[in-house]
């Protein structure tokens, strides 16, 4: 019979969900997007976005925040020199020992010991030293004091081997021969490396030999050095952070327990291989905050560590300094410190700008990084969401047009369906492409199989939209919602209305097309001049070049025209506004006006020239004027563009 097997099921704790959905970069995207479009850089909205963190993911901010909670943490650990406090209860219980036994003796070898004891140097390493050739009378004391040398010696080679202790704690000499040889071989692998050498094989017998010994299972000589050095940086930061008395006893401790000549040579020797191949490590001493328990030497030094390390991983995570990058940050560090969760967090931030470059939002140039028109299209997806929630919330506007599909004039052919379309679908040829792809009976339509019929429109329209650039309107807080306006209709009329055709015009000082693209991407200039007149001459060539289609002339505006285009060809530009300016721009407002063309106008602000401006031309060509709020603006455009273009000249 087969053995039954038992299984036990429960919440996978270690580091990011395997079964999560791919990356999905639309909030991130729209989050970016509405920081582009408000007038940023994509340089300066990527930064804002990792530094925020996006669709559940902790930002940079909060993970430097989280290093700096640890690194204060670390610093109330303890007192670092623990150690003296150690070694002088320890000495202080050898003497009580000591002079426990001697009182118990008589004779003049006992009194002279007495004496002895009684004239050692007030300070711990002087007295420690002092000792070194007593004759001790206590067997038990005589373990104390040796007990010293045991424990610093221990101390010091823990700091430098974090899987030494329990080599160290056996008694047996061969465990502390042991840790010679290691020594030895390592300082042969570092000079070795030193010169240039190819270490890959000798490192791979090294690890065999000694990779107990080091729990940071390193996998190359590098990483092996860098292990090292950190420590022996810590131990230098540890004793430089010391008062000078301190300093002073711990080092003769020290120097006293490392009293075997081979043991001491090899240390040496590592020391001054460490220094060469990482030069540059020495930081400056650390303060430890009052409180905590008493740190023995390695305690001490891996917290100097851990504090060297938090101290690093917060600077790179705050990405101030010129030139900083993600690639800066140690993700190893960070994952041994915050956790598995932080580190996956990191990693999605990493990947964010690789990934937004890989799925075709971003994609980078001479100049740098810049929006897709896949990008363009989503921001302007989103924009139209929003208008279209506005205004099925507001109840005004209507933007269906009812005379759409099978209300036009049939032209006898068919194309594939795309997006958008409002066509009606030809059923037969849909079920033939179906059937002829090998969906069987009855068939299973996909999505390619569609085919609409195409119409010849009775209404389309000839859209210029011109949106003012001026300084202005960036100083306004009006930047964005005229960009996220201007991609709604851009948007509207490539999904739903084909057709028409719209020309996106910028002006400032001087006008001049934009694509959806380029609009998206623009940066505020500090240009002074509002060249309306400038527009309104691109804004009729497009609505000539579309002589049947119904015109419509949308002008998104904060201030009076200030600047036009001079017979010579130059533009012209004056504050407070002059009568050539105004006889220019109304005399253009005029040619549209006999085209038919009816020029609506957005006024943001309440700047009264301009009220007194806009009234004036709206009466001289049959337009309106709108005054909307701000978070109002793609409503007042998208509803009056779908209003317009149903009407005929």
């Amino acid at each position: 019979m087969a053995a039954q097997h038992r299984f036990r099921y429960g919440p996978w704790t270690d580091g990011p969900d395997p079964l999560a959905p791919p990356y999905d970069l639309r909030a991130a995207l729209d989050a970016v997007g509405r920081d582009v479009l408000a007038g940023g850089s994509l340089r300066e909205a990527l930064s804002e976005l990792l530094r925020q963190g996006f669709d559940g993911n902790r930002g940079l901010d909060e993970l430097a925040a989280r290093a700096r909670r640890m690194r204060n943490a670390v610093r109330r650990r303890g007192d670092l020199g623990g150690t003296l406090d150690q070694v002088r209860a320890a000495l202080d219980q050898a003497l009580a020992q000591e002079r426990d036994a001697l009182a118990a003796e008589e004779g003049d070898d006992a009194r002279w010991a007495e004496m002895e004891l009684a004239t050692l140097p007030d300070d711990t390493a002087g007295a420690v030293r002092a000792l070194d050739g007593y004759d001790w009378h206590s067997p038990e004391a005589r373990a104390t004091y040796e007990s010293i040398q045991d424990m610093l010696r221990r101390e010091v080679l823990d700091a430098q081997f974090a899987g030494l202790k329990q080599a160290l704690d056996d008694p047996d000499p061969a465990a502390m021969q042991a840790v010679k040889d290691m020594l030895a071989d390592l300082n042969a692998l570092l000079a070795a490396h030193a010169r240039g050498e190819d270490t890959e094989d000798r490192f791979r017998d090294f690890m065999d030999r000694h990779g107990d010994l080091f729990p940071e299972s390193p996998q190359s000589v590098d990483e092996l050095i860098d292990a090292l050095a950190r420590r022996q940086a810590a131990a230098d930061r540890m004793m430089a952070s010391l008062s000078p008395e301190q300093r002073e006893q711990l080092g003769q401790l020290l120097s006293n327990a490392m009293s075997d000549p081979d043991l001491a040579s090899q240390m040496a020797q590592l020391s001054d291989n460490l220094r060469a191949l990482r030069p540059g490590l020495e930081r400056g001493p650390v303060s430890m905050r009052q409180g905590g328990e008493s740190l023995g030497y390695s305690d001490a030094v891996e917290a100097v560590a851990e504090l060297a390390d938090l101290e690093a991983l917060e600077q790179s995570l705050a990405q101030t300094h010129a030139g900083a990058t993600l690639d800066d940050v140690d993700v190893e560090v960070l994952e041994r410190h915050l956790g598995a969760s932080a580190a996956a967090d990191f990693r999605a931030l990493r990947e964010l700008e690789r990934e937004l470059e890989r799925q075709g939002f971003v994609a980078r140039d001479d100049d740098g990084l810049r929006l897709t028109p896949r990008a363009v299209r989503r921001l302007g997806e989103t924009a139209l969401k929003r208008v279209f929630s506005q205004i099925e919330a507001s109840g005004s506007g209507d933007h269906e047009d009812h005379r759409t599909g099978s209300a036009d004039e049939l032209t006898g052919t068919t194309r594939p369906w795309v997006f958008g379309d409002e066509l009606p679908i030809d059923a037969a040829r849909t079920v033939s492409n179906a059937l002829r792809r090998g969906a069987g009976v009855p068939a299973r339509l996909m999505v390619d199989d569609f085919e609409v019929v195409e119409t010849e429109r009775r209404t389309t329209a000839a859209v210029a939209v011109c949106v003012d650039l001026s300084f202005s309107m960036v100083m306004e807080g009006r930047w964005g919602p005229m960009k996220q306006t201007a991609l709604a209709l851009a948007h509207l009329v490539e999904t739903r209305f084909r057709q028409d055709a719209l020309e996106i015009i910028g002006f400032d000082r001087t006008a001049r097309r934009l694509s959806p693209v380029q609009l998206a991407g623009i940066e505020p200039e500090w240009v002074q001049g509002t060249n309306l007149q400038h527009a309104l001459v691109i804004a009729a060539r497009h609505l000539r070049r579309h002589p049947d289609a119904e015109p419509v002339v949308l002008v998104v505006t904060d201030g009076e025209p200030t600047a036009h285009i001079a017979p010579n060809g130059m533009p012209v530009f004056s504050w407070p506004t002059t009568n050539e300016t105004l006889r220019a721009t109304v005399g253009q407002v005029d040619e549209l006006s006999r085209y038919g063309a009816a020029i609506n106008f957005f006024m943001l602000g309440d700047d009264p020239g301009l009220a007194r401006f806009v009234d004036a031309m709206a009466r001289r060509a049959g337009g309106r004027v709108f005054t909307p709020d701000l978070s109002r603006l793609g409503e007042y455009v998208v509803a009056d563009y779908l209003r317009a273009r149903r009407g005929r000249r």
